[in-house]
C-alpha cells in the first residue's frame, strides 16, 4: 500500500505542476484506529475508523496555501488541483513562504525505527475484552470502589509524501494503548479519582494489564483523606509522569514562531542560562520503537540528533524554514522528536530521601502560562514528604513563579524516565518552591 501512496503523491505534485503551481509539496495518508472501552461490567463503546486524504501545499506567484481532500479519485484530482491553484493566486504574497531547500532533505539517516508492532494485527476483540476485564478485576478488589472505566485502543498510519523539488518520503507506525479510571467513595460528598494509562507503539514495553488495573486503584486509594495543604516554601518532587508537561511548556518558547511574533520569554537568550546545570536536554529523533522517532520532520528536514539546553545553556531553537527566514536564522526543525532529559544517578526513593520533607506532585490541574513572560501557576496534587517518604494526600494547592527562576532551583534529577516515552524526563526535584494552600 506504501507504494500506492506515494505513487498518488507524485500524480498530485505533476498534476499542480501542470497546473501551474511553482513548487508542491504531497502527503499522501492512510490511518486506521480501533477502540474498546469498558465500563462498570460491560462493554460500553466500540469505535473503529479508517481515513485516507491528500494534503497539498501549493507556492504559487509567491503565494502559499495547504489544502486536503479524501477523494483521491484520479478522474476528479486535476479538478481539485485547479480550483486549489485559482484560491492560492487569490491570497497575497509573502516572500518568505518557499519550499523547503532541497540540501535539508540530504543526510538522511537509514535506519528501521522499529515503528510498526506487527502483534498488534494479532489482537483480536476477545482479547482486548479480556484485557478490558483483567484490568477491571483488579480495580475494582476494594469496597470503596464505585465505579470503574477501563479501555484499549490501537492504530496502524501510513503516509507518503512527496515534492517537486526532490523530495520523497515513507512513514508507517502503530501505536497501542489502555487503561483504567477508578472512583471511589468516601463519606457522603467525597468521590475521589484515579487514573492509569499506558501507551507506546509496541506492546512489548509495556506493564500487563493487570498491573494498570491494580496501579490504578492505588493511585485511587492513596488519594483518601487528602486535604488541602499549607501555603508554604519548600520542595517540590515532580512524579516522572508529568515533568513532561512542565517542560513542554518551555519548548513552546523555543520555537522560532513564538520568538518572530514576541511571545517568547527565551527571545534573544540563544548562549545564556536558562536553567540549573543539571538541566540537559537533547532532541533524539533515531531512538528505536518510540513515537516521536522520525527520519525527517513534516517539512522534510532530515533528522539529526541536536542538544537543546546544556548544562543549563540554550543551545537551540525549534526553526522551520518559514520562520527562519524572517528571523535569518538556519532552520534545524520546527518541532521536537523523542526529548530526552539526561538522567541523574538515583531512584524516586532515593531523591524523596535526601529531600526529607516537601511536597510530590503526581497531577497538574489546570492553570496558566504566560508564554511572553514566563510567568505560571498551577493546580497540583500530590503528597506531603515527610521524613523522606510520602505521607498524607493533599490538593486545592496551587504551585505559581517564573520558569527561568523554577529551573534555576532544579537541584537534583532521577535515574527513572518512563521508558516507552517520546518524552524522557525523570523525577525532577526542585528547591524553596513556592505552595499556597490553606
Amino acid at each position: 500500500m506504501l507504494d500506492r501512496l506515494m505513487q498518488q503523491a507524485r500524480d498530485a505534485v505533476q498534476v499542480a505542476s501542470s497546473g501551474g503551481a511553482d513548487e508542491a509539496v504531497a502527503t499522501v495518508a492512510w490511518g486506521r484506529s480501533l477502540e474498546f472501552k469498558w465500563r462498570d461490567g460491560k462493554v460500553e463503546k466500540v469505535q473503529e475508523d479508517t481515513s485516507r486524504g491528500l494534503s497539498l501545499a501549493l507556492y504559487v506567484d509567491g503565494r502559499f496555501s495547504v489544502h486536503s481532500t479524501n477523494d483521491l479519485e484520479v478522474s476528479r484530482l486535476a479538478d481539485f488541483v485547479a480550483d486549489a491553484i485559482a484560491l492560492t493566486r487569490a491570497l497575497e504574497p509573502d516572500e518568505h513562504r518557499r519550499i523547503t531547500p532541497a540540501e535539508l532533505y540530504e543526510g538522511r539517516a537509514e535506519l528501521d525505527l522499529e515503528l510498526v508492532d506487527q502483534s498488534l494485527a494479532e489482537l483480536g476483540r476477545d482479547e482486548r475484552l479480556e484485557w478490558c476485564q483483567e484490568m477491571e478485576a483488579q480495580a475494582r478488589s476494594h469496597g470503596d470502589v464505585v465505579s470503574v472505566t477501563t479501555g484499549v485502543g490501537d492504530s496502524f498510519g501510513m503516509s507518503a509524501a512527496c515534492s517537486s523539488n526532490g523530495f520523497e518520503g515513507l512513514r508507517k507506525s502503530t501505536s497501542i494503548a489502555y487503561g483504567s479510571e477508578v472512583t471511589l467513595a468516601e463519606g457522603e460528598n467525597r468521590r475521589p479519582e484515579a487514573w492509569r494509562w499506558v501507551g507506546a507503539n509496541h506492546i512489548q514495553p509495556l506493564p500487563a494489564p493487570v498491573e494498570v488495573g491494580k496501579e490504578a486503584l492505588r493511585r485511587a486509594l492513596a488519594r483518601l483523606g487528602a486535604t488541602r495543604g499549607a501555603s508554604q516554601r519548600t520542595a517540590m518532587v515532580v512524579d516522572r509522569e508529568i515533568g513532561s508537561a512542565l517542560i513542554g511548556r518551555m519548548l513552546g518558547a523555543m520555537r522560532a514562531g513564538a520568538i518572530q511574533q514576541g511571545r517568547s520569554f527565551l527571545a534573544g537568550r540563544l548562549g545564556e542560562r536558562i536553567a540549573s546545570p543539571r538541566f540537559s536536554l537533547r532532541d533524539e529523533p533515531h531512538l528505536p520503537r518510540l513515537g516521536g522517532s522520525r527520519l525527517f520532520d513534516s517539512e522534510g528536514i532530515a533528522s539529526q540528533p541536536r542538544t537543546v539546553v546544556e548544562e543549563g545553556i540554550l543551545s537551540s531553537f525549534f526553526v522551520d524554514t518559514y520562520y527562519g527566514s524572517k528571523l535569518g536564522m538556519e532552520p534545524t526543525s520546527g518541532s521536537a522528536s523523542n526529548l530526552v532529559l539526561s538522567p541523574g544517578e538515583h531512584d524516586r526513593e532515593a531523591l524523596l530521601a535526601e529531600v526529607g520533607e516537601g511536597i510530590y506532585v503526581c497531577s497538574w490541574l489546570g492553570g496558566n502560562a504566560n508564554a511572553t513572560t514566563g510567568d505560571f501557576s498551577f493546580g497540583v496534587r500530590g503528597h506531603l514528604i515527610r521524613n523522606g517518604k510520602l505521607d498524607a494526600p493533599v490538593e486545592e494547592m496551587n504551585v505559581s513563579g517564573n520558569f527561568l527562576d523554577l529551573f534555576s532551583r532544579l537541584q537534583l534529577v532521577g535515574n527513572d524516565p518512563v521508558p516507552w516515552s517520546s518524552f524522557r524526563v525523570p523525577t525532577l526535584v526542585f528547591e524553596d518552591v513556592q505552595f499556597s494552600g490553606s
